[in-house]
């Protein structure tokens, strides 16, 4: 039986999104086995004893050292997908393929999803697909992907990346960046480096995009701020197999993976809206408060002045917040 490195701090205590995810792939993996585990140059690769496939992106920085090498196959997918949890970027991203591997065959909302077929590239599918409604708008993009500067002219984009090359701006921008943009558009592939519930967090007002083939299609995304899910669909299992064993990278959407969308967020639209009703009532109180108050006491500065001017603030964010999401699916 493989094992993990050395215990790290529990993941799943300190944050809610991977006890929920794992435990919902632990309930979709059943008694299903490993078949065959490749982590290629790009692409990691689970496939299961039942037809099922699911990718991660490989860590960017190779090793000869992994103890469980040449152990995995017939591991149960439940004994791996915890592997998520783990801060050895390999074991993660075992756990990560895992997951989408149990979650991701025979899945509703991804065979309800849109294909996404018309671009320049497959791998740029999700920006061709919103690029008329990008366009004048603050786009921060994590995780860089090749031939994406075609779109850079059309708005305020800027893209964080790890290892950032020219024109990127280092990951941590993200605590500056994240909060001010329209639009996020976040590699799924932040959830095997542990960075992904920040920065879910740090882009809670803009119109988030969950993006990549390490994407797991799950509906309950919209809970943690997900408005747009852009996975992939593995429609040729031995061809995507091989492209990962090739060191493929874009060229896994010519072998068998299909980049799809499904919007996950238009209920999130009637939660702002009411948001927005709730607020205005509080504020018209305060102002009703504030009227009888200076009336009682002349000029002396209400004492509620700065719980109205946090509403008014408030306010503010919920109308830019439902403005963008009605842009998004109306613009």
């Amino acid at each position: 039986m493989p094992t993990l490195s050395p215990p790290s701090p529990d993941v799943t205590q300190s944050n809610p999104l991977y006890a929920w995810l794992i435990n919902a792939a632990l309930e979709a993996a059943g008694e299903r086995c490993v078949a065959d585990l490749v982590i290629g140059q790009v692409w990691t690769l689970c496939r299961d004893d039942a037809g099922g496939a699911g990718l991660a992106m490989s860590p960017a920085e190779p090793t000869r050292v992994l103890p469980w090498s040449g152990s995995l196959r017939g591991t149960p997918l439940n004994t791996l997908i915890p592997w998520l949890t783990s801060w050895n970027p390999f074991e993660a991203v075992v756990g990560m393929a895992a997951c989408n591997c149990a979650l991701n065959v025979n899945n509703p909302l991804s065979a309800e999803a849109v294909p996404l077929t018309e671009g320049p590239s497959a791998n740029l599918l999700v920006f061709e697909h919103f690029q008329s409604r990008l366009r004048g708008k603050r786009v921060a993009v994590v995780g860089r992907y090749p031939g994406l500067d075609r779109y850079a002219a059309e708005g305020q984009w800027h893209v964080l990346e790890r290892q950032p090359g020219p024109g990127d701006l280092p990951d941590t921008a993200a605590e500056y960046l994240l909060p001010q943009v329209d639009w996020a558009f976040i590699t799924a592939s932040a959830l095997v480096n542990k960075s992904l519930p920040r920065l879910l967090e740090l882009a809670r007002d803009a119109v988030t995009v969950l993006m990549g083939p390490t994407t797991p299609w799950l509906p309950q995304w919209r809970d943690y701020g997900v408005d747009f899910l852009a996975g992939v669909r593995i429609a040729n299992r031995d061809g995507v197999h091989q492209a990962a064993c090739e060191g493929g990278g874009v060229r896994l959407f010519e072998c068998g993976a299909e980049y799809a969308l499904q919007d996950i967020g238009a209920d999130n639209m009637t939660n702002v809206k009411a948001q927005i009703a709730q607020t205005f009532a509080q504020r018209d109180g305060l102002k009703s408060e504030m009227e009888a108050w200076y009336a009682q006491h002349g000029a002396k500065p209400f004492v509620k002045k700065g719980e109205l001017q946090a509403l008014d603030a408030h306010l503010s964010r919920l109308d830019t917040c439902y403005k963008r999401q009605w842009d998004a699916r109306n613009g």
